[in-house]
């Protein structure tokens, strides 16, 4: 009885795991988005462990507002350079420059 409800609730969980990613289409409307949800993955991925899961810092400094004070190009200079406590380069090419984009929309 436990693993066939066990079973029925990792089947549900899935199926809205895989409902909330949607799927198909490529309207020009989903592909503005693609880049801003390309960038909050890439974030997810390179940047939370330091600046925190809401970028509100943790050991690195906050992310959630750096628009108001920085630009994309500035931005991306830090991400390609680095500063003092953060590596140089942890994110390269075009994931850096939609990261930059994004980051620089946070004010």
């Amino acid at each position: 009885m436990k693993k066939k409800l066990l079973g029925l609730m990792m089947g549900a969980t899935l199926a809205i795991i895989l409902t909330a990613c949607g799927g198909g289409g490529n309207n020009s409307n989903e592909n503005a988005g693609e880049s801003v949800s390309d960038a909050e993955a890439i974030v997810n991925k390179s940047c939370i462990s330091c600046h925190g899961e809401n970028l509100e810092g943790r050991n690195g400094p906050a992310l959630d507002k750096i628009g108001a004070t920085m630009d994309k190009d500035e931005i991306l200079d830090v991400i390609a350079n680095g500063r003092p406590g953060m590596p140089k380069e942890i994110i390269k090419g075009d994931d850096a420059e939609k990261v930059a984009e994004w980051l620089a929309e946070k004010k």
